[in-house]
């Protein structure tokens, strides 16, 4: 009778042992991971040591691609920051979103714009939001802040599903730094400088004239002139004069905390912010975008990492980034957070190369692609890094060739999230989940349609039967000077005009044989080359067909300086303040 006893509780106690397990295994299973998503600035997929930089240290994002999945073919919806942040957030081409240019403003200019990601767009922190998910936006947002006034915060990452945001409404700039020459929108800052001084030189020779009897002219027609001057003198001062008051500032959720924004302890501060954050939701599941404002010029570096690097301040300034995304991997480590957080790094598209100080170079290395930041066709303006790591569900040192996209973020995280996706629109990302766990050998792009602000100008096409990557060219930019390989003296490449060759027949490339787009394709190269032409072309017809109108955020309106806009920490124009302090404390 004790025997039996005794083996009916043996037997019941691994029962239940068994149960309990098997229990917790599923919690686990079925629980949301936390999601942590990197997003450097202007960097350049050659500058970071997983993709062959022997120079640029960089352990941390090595890191991740050696615990992780390193993706080869990461591209970019936009060369430029606005348009491609945007399509990351919804996963849609800007087009769509009205987000894509057709004038020669491609990003916003101001935080006291009208434009921005509309308010019926609905971002990945949206949808999380909705599963429960404490989402943040640390850095920069650059998406726009208001539409008809200087708080109804229309564009605002708060409203649009970010329950805590800190950091720049708008981007890093050289006028953010006093001893650095203007960026802002050089040409029309110099054209109105110039006419205000054209106008000034006429007054006084009028009136000169007019005192002295050389001249009968009327004093109301030199008041029409001084009035016009004085009008083009203001619209420079009150914008371009004050750039960093507009522009460079800090915000907490709707509140500006630094304006000028201190570029000194910048880094200190987002790091510090980033690392509160995941403490503070360490009981999860949270949503944590660190959008950084590396490596942006003007590259303000603080003294720890100036000069430490092969590359000057560029380098500097990458290594300075690569050690704050190990202090926020240290924080899930102390939290133990790390093997139940989803993390991804990358760029939101490639490196600047016409970013120059006389000989010293500060943009970034695109590796062997042709082309760089603001090439909506080349792949070294849209090629990208792109690093997962989820430990024990993500496989360790996997690299993926297949075509993906940043706007595959979007699918990603709302199936990890349980979310489901708007079913009202179209969404161009896929869920990757299926190739980072080898799950499926090929990526769900068939073509990737490659814009220069609204213009059309390259298509990829993956042919998965043979293995190749098509990618046909209908524009390219006009470098100069000539085979150049970038726009030097332009700041950037246009999208349209004189400084663009149209293609007729396209330029085709296979980029599984060619990927540094080096030797065209013809007809008499390339037995396919009339096949592959029509498939494309095809492929461009059924795009356009699902493409709808939508108001054009980046129109000439929308990117105006509008004074009643202009967040600010205090009476307009008495723009100043700092909250901060001496917050910042050492990490």
């Amino acid at each position: 009778v004790i025997l039996l006893c005794f083996r009916r509780y043996v037997l019941t106690a691994l029962t239940s042992c068994l149960f309990w397990n098997m229990f917790g295994l599923s919690a686990a299973m079925d629980s949301k991971p936390n999601i942590l998503l990197f997003l450097a600035d202007d960097l350049g997929i050659g500058d970071i040591g997983c993709y062959g930089n022997n120079t640029i240290r960089t352990p941390n994002i090595d890191r991740l691609a050696r615990e992780g999945v390193k993706l080869t073919q990461h591209i970019a919806a936009a060369p430029l920051c606005t348009p491609s942040r945007a399509a990351f957030l919804t996963g849609r081409y800007p087009i769509r979103s009205g987000m894509a240019s057709s004038n020669g403003y491609r990003a916003l200019q101001w935080n006291a714009g009208s434009g921005g990601l509309p308010a019926n767009e609905t971002t990945f922190a949206r949808l999380l939001q909705q599963q429960g998910y404490t989402t943040g936006l640390i850095g920069k947002w650059h998406q726009g802040v208001n539409c008809e006034s200087f708080n109804d915060h229309c564009h605002h990452p708060l409203n649009h599903g970010f329950d805590y945001f800190y950091g720049m409404p708008f981007t890093l700039l050289s006028n953010c730094q006093e001893d650095k020459p203007p960026e802002l929108d050089v040409a029309l800052q110099a054209k109105l400088w110039l006419y205000s001084q054209i106008m000034s030189l006429a007054v006084l020779t009028l009136t000169a004239g007019k005192l002295t009897g050389l001249t009968s002219i009327r004093w109301k027609i030199i008041a029409c002139f001084t009035l016009v001057g004085g009008l083009f003198f203001i619209s420079w001062y009150s914008s371009y004069g004050f750039v960093q008051y507009w522009n460079c500032i800090l915000m907490r959720n709707h509140d500006v905390t630094e304006q000028p924004m201190r570029l000194e302890r910048t880094a200190s501060l987002l790091l510090k912010e980033a690392v509160s954050f995941i403490k503070r939701n360490r009981h999860g599941p949270f949503l944590l975008f660190v959008s950084f404002l590396h490596v942006h010029t003007p590259l303000f570096t603080t003294a720890k990492f100036l000069g430490k690097s092969h590359h000057g301040l560029y380098g500097d300034n990458v290594e300075e980034m690569d050690w704050m995304v190990g202090k926020i991997l240290d924080s899930l480590d102390k939290e133990g957070l790390t093997n139940h957080t989803f993390t991804y790094f990358a760029s939101d598209h490639g490196g600047h190369l016409e970013a120059q100080d006389g000989s010293a170079q500060l943009g970034g290395w695109n590796g062997i692609y042709k082309g760089g930041k603001g090439m909506g066709g080349w792949e070294g303006g849209i090629r990208v890094p792109g690093v997962f790591r989820w430990p024990g569900v993500l496989p360790a040192g996997a690299v993926i060739d297949e075509p993906t996209s940043l706007m595959d973020i979007y699918p990603t995280v709302v199936h990890l999230a349980g979310g489901i996706l708007p079913q009202d629109r179209v969404i161009d990302g896929r869920n990757l989940m299926p190739l980072l766990q080898g799950r499926a050998q090929k990526s769900e792009h068939e073509f990737l349609f490659h814009y220069c602000g609204s213009y059309l100008h390259a298509v990829r096409w993956h042919q998965k039967d043979s293995g190749a990557i098509w990618k046909a060219h209908y524009v390219t930019p006009v470098f100069h000077p000539p085979g150049a390989g970038a726009c030097y003296g332009k700041g950037i490449c246009p999208c349209f005009g004189e400084g663009v060759t149209h293609h007729d027949p396209p330029l085709l490339f296979d980029l599984s044989r060619d990927p540094s787009e080096a030797k065209p394709l013809s007809a008499d190269t390339e037995p396919l080359f009339d096949t592959v032409i029509r498939k494309i072309g095809r492929a461009i017809e059924e795009h356009r067909r699902t493409l709808t109108p939508v108001p054009e955020q980046l129109s000439l309106y929308n990117v105006v300086w509008k004074p009643w806009l202009q967040p600010c920490c205090g009476r307009f124009p008495f723009c100043w303040c700092d909250k901060e302090g001496d917050s910042t404390q050492s990490l």
